[in-house]
């Protein structure tokens, strides 16, 4: 793995766990499940090359 794939995700995961600090069980998992979809999204069409 790359560090062009890693840092976004550590950051991605990092702000997703202090904005979901407060939130409860089901609506951290759809707030999860939604960054994951990002997460790979962006991924797919950087590589792609859709995104340069």
């Amino acid at each position: 793995m790359s560090l062009e794939i890693v840092v976004p995700v550590v950051m991605c995961a990092a702000l997703l766990w202090w904005i979901g600090r407060g939130l409860s069980g089901r609506a951290m998992l759809i707030a999860t499940a939604v960054t994951l979809v990002v997460i790979v999204g962006v991924l797919y069409a950087q590589r792609a090359g859709w995104v340069n």
